[in-house]
């Protein structure tokens, strides 16, 4: 949530800087005349109470000299009927800004490239080399299906479209590559291993930002306020929801482990082969929690962690700056992380590293104290793909593949698996 001050103060900056993620955000000159108006009411109710207080002392103190204060407990009587209609008034101009402001995507830092859509990103670095093969290249899906160890046949009459079994060496490998990630993150970058709820409340989406833009694409559960998580980001920002941090605890960062549940409402039609774009996914999510004036190498720091587990495993890859018009909703600034994927011959993305400075913290109330006497502040919260494993899962497979449609295990894998080959 964006904070009303800053936003009245600089209304003129802050629809020229929303207006180039998309849409025309001009009505947000009603704010002015909102807070204006709270302002004033604010003021009528203070002023009010002020008036009962004087009066309830002179109203004392003509009690204690055995005089009459009728008039005076007149003034007080009508004084309490105003100011319940003054505080619904209040309560409904709060109702009109808040429902503004929910709704409100996060403010892109300066040196985000504007554009309308992913044709406006910026590529900033590639790393690796992309493999020749002297034979035709099969995606992932022929070779897992060859291999008897990706079933998407069976799932589909389990469940339906966009699921997979993983069989055999497909399951272990997508068990190795959870391991793996969590393991260096943990022991090599220092990230604190978690596995919170899969499931969250109404409140924790909101407070993330993925209500209400993105509530058509969330599993409810029937007969509860409770959803199925979209990404560990969601159960992983709300553990300090309507908490104060304390200033040496800072910077908090998790490693997260979850499986992911989205209708991808918004992507029909889209990348339907295979295991790209799934209902079901388990993903390595990496959280920090920073003071404002460290937010910004903290998601340089991050975004380095996620590049080296494709580093370790030897996948190549590029990052890129999302543009104003292809960036998420609650975030400032983001990177993505795009594998190189033979049996598509192009680049996909494979991790999304964001920083959402104050945002998110606001919506979830969640602060910190630089000292004891100090003015509560609002920390900055960052996430990033520690990666998508189906996805990598992906990245091997078709990275890792021989003529013979068997897989070679990378070696960083290797103690993981038990095998060398996938065959």
């Amino acid at each position: 949530m964006l904070d009303l001050k800053y936003i009245t103060e600089n209304i003129d900056e802050v629809i020229l800087k929303l207006n180039t993620r998309g849409g025309d955000f001009s009505h947000l000159r009603q704010l002015i005349d909102l807070q204006e108006e709270r302002k004033s009411v604010i003021k009528e109710v203070e002023d009010l109470k002020a008036k009962r207080n004087g009066y309830s002392k002179e109203i004392g103190e003509l009690k204690r000299q055995k005089q009459d204060a009728s008039h005076l407990l007149l003034k007080v009587e009508t004084i309490k009927s105003e100011i319940p209609a003054l505080e619904l008034k209040l309560g409904k101009i709060d109702e009109k800004i808040n429902k503004e402001l929910i709704v409100l995507p996060n403010i892109p830092a300066d040196d985000v490239p504007v554009g309308k859509d992913e044709s406006a990103n910026i590529e900033i670095k590639k790393w690796g080399t992309i493999r020749h093969f002297d034979f035709e290249v099969k995606d992932h899906t022929q070779l897992g299906e060859a291999l008897n160890i990706l079933d998407f046949e069976r799932a589909t009459k389990i469940t339906g479209p966009r699921f997979v079994v993983d069989k055999g060496l497909g399951a272990r490998l997508e068990r190795a590559l959870i391991n793996f990630m969590i393991d260096t993150h943990a022991y090599t970058h220092g990230y604190t291993e978690i596995i919170p709820p899969f499931i969250v409340n109404d409140k924790s989406m909101y407070a993330t930002g993925q209500f209400p833009k993105f509530k058509e694409d969330a599993f409810k559960l029937e007969g509860f306020d409770w959803y199925l998580n979209p990404t560990a980001e969601v159960p992983t920002i709300n553990l300090f929801r309507d908490e104060i941090i304390d200033n040496d605890a800072l910077p908090i960062q998790y490693v997260s482990y979850t499986t992911a549940f989205r209708s991808e409402a918004g992507s029909a039609g889209r990348d339907t082969k295979g295991i790209l774009r799934q209902h079901q996914f388990n993903k390595v999510e990496l959280i920090k929690f920073a003071r404002p004036e460290d937010s910004e190498q903290a998601h340089q720091d991050m975004l380095a962690n996620s590049e080296r587990i494709l580093q370790l495993l030897n996948i190549p890859y590029r990052v890129v700056v999302l543009s104003t018009g292809d960036m998420g909703f609650g975030m400032s600034k983001t990177y993505d992380i795009e594998v190189w994927l033979p049996g598509q011959n192009m680049y996909r993305e494979i991790g999304s590293i964001s920083n959402a400075r104050d945002f998110q913290a606001r919506r979830a109330n969640i602060r910190f104290k630089r000292s004891k006497d100090a003015k509560t502040e609002y920390v900055h919260t960052l996430n990033g793909s520690g990666l998508a494993v189906g996805r990598t899962m992906i990245a091997v497979l078709e990275n890792y593949q021989n003529q013979d449609g068997s897989i070679t295990i990378p070696e960083v894998l290797k103690p993981y698996m038990g095998v060398e080959v996938i065959k």
